[in-house]
């Protein structure tokens, strides 16, 4: 995989160099006005477009942000993103309204040395995320237009098989930028030759969304500690009433023959031992104060749902991390939003800080909960941009835009 400093080697003064950004951030209305809410990919992605653009190039900046179905949705601009981006650069970051057509164009074409623009969000045109070869190189054709080199930088999409990550790199000279080089590297070292003890914390919503990573992970880790709604699917395969608590019961057999395997692997597999429990899901928009029980992980009331870990399991957990040399943790443990649920999720950001292991915080919500409970990012080895990214990586599967970038 060609580096960017290589390609800076060989000269980008005067050169249109097409940033594959991932500038999706979460946004947020105030007063009607639109906010970012965390502006972490952003400040990611800026090193590698401050560096062409001191070098003298004219850096056209692309993203995807959301779901906006291949048409225009003004929920979704980047225009937002282009203006923080400004801001963290201290310089003037043009914006084209469109991606490739005619305020692409005047757009690209009005950069001087040195100059950035950002485009509309790429997923505007449908063939951004097209599963047709042909429509999607289409549109790789015209994104080539507005270029002559290709650097990859957007670390959170390389799992897609999109335009901009996996076509576009075939029609240009390519590099990749410092974040995808830096992401691959940490990755390495959760693959390879891995420092023990290795412990893995595995949150979020659903069990399915992590089912090939743990079964991977089987192979490989020395303890996995399960949190968040997925963990109140292994409860119920223990046998434990979980109430209204998030529930896939389709994957029960599965999560029982994962356990089975972690005990005849010698993988210590640690579920929670209390829980908060309410009634009622909290109002994330008004922040009304919640009421809720601490509970025994196998007492919850038929009436109540499991929203974070308890007192007891937040001491668990930072035991099981204490010791360790390496450290990965992808999805929060509760619903950190609300100040009454996020005490799980902020002790296991607190263990990984206290821990003296190389610790890897798995994007996605995780990196999000890390800056939204006040934690200093310098304190963990290292931030992913890409959640899912991160786990495919560690699935062992192959990632389109990674392997575009390695031709």
């Amino acid at each position: 995989m060609k580096t960017i400093d290589e390609l800076l080697a060989e000269g980008v003064s005067g050169k249109r160099v097409f940033v594959r950004a991932d500038l999706n951030v979460p946004l947020a209305q105030n007063g009607g006005v639109t906010e970012i809410s965390d502006d972490g990919r952003i400040r990611a992605v800026q090193p590698t477009i401050a560096k062409l653009a001191e070098a003298g190039a004219r850096v056209i900046v692309a993203s995807h942000l959301g779901r906006p179905k291949g048409t225009p949705d003004p929920a979704f601009s980047l225009a937002p993103a282009a203006a923080r981006l400004g801001e963290l650069l201290g310089a003037d970051v043009a914006f084209a309204t469109d991606t490739v057509g005619a305020s692409a164009k005047e757009t690209v074409a009005a950069l001087a040395d040195g100059q950035v623009a950002v485009i509309e969000n790429l997923r505007f045109n449908a063939g951004e995320t097209s599963k047709d070869d042909a429509e999607r190189g289409a549109f790789a054709d015209q994104l080539a237009e507005l270029a002559d080199i290709y650097v990859g930088d957007g670390f959170g999409a390389v799992h897609r098989k999109h335009a901009s990550v996996f076509d576009l790199p075939a029609r240009l000279p390519h590099a990749a930028g410092y974040l995808i080089a830096t992401e691959v590297g940490v990755l390495k070292k959760l693959t390879a030759d891995v420092k023990r003890p290795y412990v893995v914390i595995l949150g979020g919503a659903k069990v399915s969304d992590k089912l090939a990573v743990i079964d991977e992970l089987l192979g490989k880790a020395d303890r996995i500690l399960i949190g968040g709604g997925m963990a109140y699917t292994f409860l119920y395969a223990k046998g434990y009433e979980v109430g209204i608590s998030l529930l896939q019961k389709d994957q029960v057999d599965i999560v029982r023959e994962y356990m089975a395997r972690a005990e005849k692997n010698g993988v210590e597999l640690v579920l929670p031992v209390d829980i908060l429990a309410s009634k009622d899901f909290p109002d994330l928009k008004t922040m009304a104060p919640a009421e809720f029980i601490t509970v025994a992980a196998d007492k919850i009331p038929a009436d109540q749902e499991g929203l974070d870990i308890g007192p007891k399991t937040r001491e668990l957990y930072a035991s099981k991390i204490a010791d360790a040399e390496t450290v990965f943790w992808n999805g929060p443990v509760g619903v950190f939003e609300h100040p009454a649920y996020a005490e799980g999720t902020r002790a296991i950001a607190q263990a990984l800080v206290d821990s003296s292991a190389f610790t890897v915080v798995g994007g996605g919500d995780s990196a999000a909960a890390v800056r939204t409970l006040g934690f200093d990012e310098n304190a963990f080895g290292h931030i992913s941009t890409g959640g899912g990214a991160s786990l495919e990586y560690l699935e062992g599967k192959t990632l389109p835009g990674l392997a575009a970038l390695e031709v």
